[in-house]
């Protein structure tokens, strides 16, 4: 089912395919008068304020907020309940932190990264998708305030000025590791490699359980003073360039180091970069004595969460929690969840109009039993079963909420039942003999081992292709995709790619590929923005299975993933089609033409077709990798579906 978050995700981040919408900014939402049992206005009551029409109907700002608070009431509330805990420890100790205080703040962070003001506030409204306001009150009023009730503005030390300064400037011992589990282990290694210091690199490869430095043959960032375990560091700085040390247990890990050489200190005076260390040092200082500070306001305080018992909330209505006895409002909670989370819940609202007027339309409708088959296909499919053989749906459903880390309701409303609608929607989907053929060709056929270089420019790639053509051959390719590729995957193998197999979603390649002979040179291939040489150097034989053997898995594989192809087609068709007010973005979109029907079923793009050959769990087929500059021109495989 990623597909389809994937789907939901591009419309919502405001995906339109060319020329099938148009945006204008939506005119201010009408008041709509608050319904009462009877369908008309309570006398004296407030008009409720609408947020979004589908096709003419409303949703309104209540039913918003309720889905708000639902999906992120939990997370609302711990938030408040943290400023309330700095709150009161302000007022009880007569600290206050201004509006200008918070604005100097915001300022003197974005002045140390060296970006303007509003770009400072865009970039974090990007990262962390928060308004100016909330970045503002959630996060830089707490750690002010924070750091003045901890009293954390403390100057460091001029030996801390002094251990920095060496720590980034001073010099340095290039080395590598081997890390184990057991002294006795160790110390074997440790003989080995000061039998053979040659071979300390594949020691670390073959034994080093640290696996960052074991994949790179044992070797670590350049050790400094001042960063670690002093005790370490001691140790690396007494060795000479080639010694092997003695070995060493830090923590519960037990570590040889080869000195492989050092480097001098930087040219770099303490003068002129000490007050930038000294506000580093002041600023980490500062950040730990406030997370102490806090962690012991929160043991202190007694927090009473009435959002999550129901019997204590009827004694305290319209509280949320209870903070040292004082009430958090569920007013608060709930307009801080509309304000942070209601743009991209009420899209999934949309989402949830726009399926359901489809269904209506078709005269068709989502029941509980085509849920829980669709949960139990899901389950079926990855592999979730019990010793006696049934699907083990309750596993799955822990599973997948706890990886996506959503409660299971949000994952049906969101995932399962739209999956279901859409399914309906599509109706049938054929799997053809040709289907059937190109698939089987693509799994087991033969696939051409070509070695690759990928340029960026044409002229680039006509000057390798030159160089190439003098001495076609798999070392001097090899040679030109180290020096020239613009892709660091191939640059990194020399060239060397997964085998490419026939049918999966690169025409262009493929045809050239398929078209060359063992130790043939190719023309110069432009797939999207990029320019491929390749060089054939064979094929690979076919696998040994007989056609009959597969086709049910073939079949099966092929009709799910043409399947979704079609559902992504009609929700974006549905999406396309649709007139949508958006009160909240203030954006209004109208369809080309009403009441137009779901396109026809045209061939396959080429990125539906690379999505076609894809592997999928369990299948026969091996997934590889491809250039990172070829996805363009073909997707990368997706998850198995779900």
């Amino acid at each position: 089912m990623e597909w389809l978050k994937r789907t939901l995700a591009r419309v919502r981040a405001g995906f339109r395919p060319s020329g099938s919408l148009r945006e204008v900014a939506a005119p201010k939402a009408p008041p709509r008068p608050a319904q009462g049992p009877q369908g008309k206005a309570p006398a004296g009551s407030a008009p409720e304020k609408l947020v979004a029409m589908v096709n003419g109907a409303e949703i309104g700002e209540g039913a918003l907020a309720a889905e708000c608070l639902a999906r992120h009431g939990a997370a609302a509330l711990e938030s408040l309940v943290n400023k309330a805990l700095i709150q009161q420890a302000c007022a009880r100790q007569g600290v206050t932190v201004t509006q200008q205080d918070v604005d100097a703040e915001i300022d003197a962070m974005s002045r140390r990264f060296s970006v303007p003001r509003d770009k400072w506030i865009e970039l974090i409204r990007q990262e962390r998708g928060i308004s100016p306001q909330q970045y503002a009150e959630e996060i830089v009023w707490p750690t002010l305030a924070l750091r003045r009730l901890a009293h954390a503005a403390v100057e460091p030390t001029p030996e801390e000025t002094r251990g920095a300064f060496d720590n980034q400037f001073g010099p340095a011992v290039k080395a590598r590791i081997i890390v184990v589990k057991s002294r006795d282990e160790a110390e074997r290694l440790r003989a080995k490699a000061a039998a053979a210091p040659d071979e300390f690199g594949a020691l670390a490869r073959q034994h080093s359980i640290d696996v960052g430095s074991a994949s790179a043959n044992g070797w670590v960032q350049p050790v400094r003073r001042h960063g670690g375990e002093p005790a370490f560091e001691a140790l690396v700085f007494g060795l000479e360039p080639g010694a092997v040390s003695p070995v060493t247990q830090v923590a519960d890990q037990f570590i040889i180091v080869k000195c492989e050489g050092r480097l001098p200190a930087a040219d770099v005076k303490f003068e002129d970069v000490q007050q930038r260390l000294a506000e580093d040092l002041r600023e980490r200082k500062s950040r730990q004595a406030s997370s102490e500070l806090f962690r012991t306001l929160q043991a202190a305080a007694k927090v009473e969460n009435l959002m999550d018992e129901p019997a204590q909330a009827g004694t305290h209505p319209g509280v949320a929690a209870l903070v040292d006895g004082r009430p958090v409002p569920l007013d608060l909670v709930r307009r801080a969840c509309l304000d942070r989370h209601g743009a991209e819940v009420l899209e999934i609202l949309i989402t949830r109009a726009l399926l359901d007027q489809a269904l209506a339309r078709a005269k068709q409708e989502v029941t509980q039993a085509d849920i829980d088959a669709e949960i139990t296909r899901a389950a079926d499919i990855m592999g979730f079963r019990r010793p006696d053989g049934s699907v083990d749906t309750a596993a799955w459903l822990e599973r997948v909420t706890r990886e996506q880390k959503v409660p299971i309701r949000h994952y049906v409303d969101d995932i399962v039942r739209p999956t279901v609608a859409l399914k309906k929607l599509v109706g049938t989907v054929q799997v053809t003999q040709d289907d059937l053929d190109k698939a089987y060709a693509a799994t087991f056929g033969p696939r051409a081992r070509c070695r690759v270089v990928v340029l960026d420019s044409q002229r680039r790639a006509q000057e390798v292709w030159q160089l190439a053509r003098r001495n076609p051959s798999a070392e001097t390719v090899g040679d030109l995709a180290e020096k020239y590729s613009v892709d660091p995957t191939s640059r990194t193998l020399r060239g060397e790619v997964p085998p490419i197999q026939r049918h999966g979603g690169q025409p262009a390649l493929e045809r050239e590929a398929f078209s060359l002979e063992p130790g043939e040179l190719s023309g110069v291939i432009q797939i999207a923005d990029r320019f491929l040489v390749l060089f054939c150097e064979g094929y690979t034989a076919p696998a040994k299975v007989d056609f009959a053997e597969v086709r049910a898995e073939l079949h099966d594989d092929i009709h799910e993933k043409k399947q979704r192809i079609e559902m992504a087609r009609h929700f974006s068709h549905l999406r396309e089609s649709a007139t949508i007010d958006n009160f909240l973005a203030g954006t209004s979109q109208s369809p080309p033409e009403r009441g137009a029907a779901p396109p026809p079923r045209t061939p396959l793009t080429q990125r539906e077709a690379g999505e076609l050959a894809a592997p999928r769990a369990g299948s026969r087929k091996q997934a590889g990798v491809v250039p990172a500059s070829l996805d363009a021109a073909g997707p990368p495989a997706p998850p198995p579906a779900r």
